[in-house]
């Protein structure tokens, strides 16, 4: 069969990887999607449903790793890629900067040369809204033209993986987009992020531990919202542009834990608190008016229902584990 576009997608075993591909493999049956993951600690190929698809297909590989990646350029022929593959998990990038500066930074720039190499249409980086770092309560929510403030290893190491593809489009005439998404949530999300462990541990009678006073501020993000933004920006986005893509639902961690405390119908003695993360940023804040400006994009799903849609895929994947 031929393919439209042939689409290399970076850690499609992952969180919002995995939701790309359940989305995009059925909505576009003439193009072909190749999903590269390592399968590290935060994948799981049960994420992909659209395993059995005939324009879908899967390659373990690190894209740190040149030879094996070299392999499936040349196997697959890419048009495009989409670049979701990442270390995100910020208290490990505290514990470990080398983990995340590796994947992040390395992996990022060995794809970049192939990318280079193999004249790929157009490369899209997905970022993150932690690349502006810290902001206090009374600080306006980041634009794109905002600067880079990274506040740990991780958002340094993402802000570098931004700077490297704008230096190859520069340098090498590199084509593609960037987004930066704010805090994602929902359903195969791994279990160390904050709302799937706060669900898993209560629905295990666990105690929640949240950080200091769980003060800090988010701005939630439903993946399926994410998803459709970030398609898009790969499909419609200008050229060379960056685009925002925030949920625009502000809560304190304190917030987001009563609110899964009341839909599990829990109480408040259920949470821990715990000593705070070293160098944890305040408040994170995004505008999206220009990607609702140019694309017509706006989140559609509220935190209330998305948290009920989280709590449900959790419930049923506890009961499957559990034979409940």
């Amino acid at each position: 069969m031929t393919f439209a576009k042939k689409i290399l997608v970076t850690g499609g075993a992952g969180f919002i990887g995995s939701n790309y591909l359940n989305y995009a493999v059925k909505k576009y049956p003439r193009e072909l999607f190749i999903n590269v993951d390592a399968l590290t600690y935060a994948a799981d190929l049960r994420n992909v449903v659209v395993h059995d698809r005939k324009n879908y297909a899967f390659e373990k590989a690190d894209i740190c790793d040149r030879a094996a990646m070299a392999g499936i350029f040349e196997k697959y022929q890419p048009t495009h890629i989409i670049h979701f593959a990442a270390e995100s998990h910020v208290d490990q990038s505290i514990a470990d900067p080398s983990l995340c500066i590796r994947t992040n930074v390395e992996g990022t720039n060995a794809l970049l040369k192939l990318a280079r190499d193999h004249k790929i249409e157009r490369f899209h980086l997905v970022s993150t809204d932690e690349i502006y770092g810290g902001l206090s309560a009374a600080d306006a929510p980041r634009t794109e033209s905002s600067p880079y403030d990274p506040g740990n290893p991780y958002s340094a190491s993402k802000a570098s993986a931004e700077l490297l593809f704008l230096s190859y489009r520069r340098t090498y005439g590199i084509r593609g987009v960037i987004t930066r998404s704010s805090n994602n949530y929902g359903p195969r999300q791994d279990t160390t992020k904050l709302i799937p462990k706060f669900i898993t541990h209560l629905l295990q009678g666990r105690k929640v531990p949240l950080y200091a006073a769980g003060d800090n501020i988010r701005d939630w993000l439903y993946v399926d919202d994410d998803v459709r933004a970030i398609d898009l920006v790969f499909r419609k986005g200008r050229e060379g542009e960056i685009y925002n893509i925030g949920g625009g639902q502000e809560r304190t961690n304190l917030e987001v834990t009563k609110a899964l405390l009341r839909l599990l119908k829990r109480t408040e003695k259920e949470i821990e608190y715990v000593a705070d993360r070293p160098g944890h940023d305040f408040r994170y804040s995004l505008s999206s008016r220009k990607i609702e400006r140019e694309l017509g994009w706006k989140p559609r799903v509220s935190l209330e229902k998305g948290l009920k849609k989280t709590i449900a895929f959790y419930k049923e994947k506890i009961a499957r584990q559990t034979g409940a």
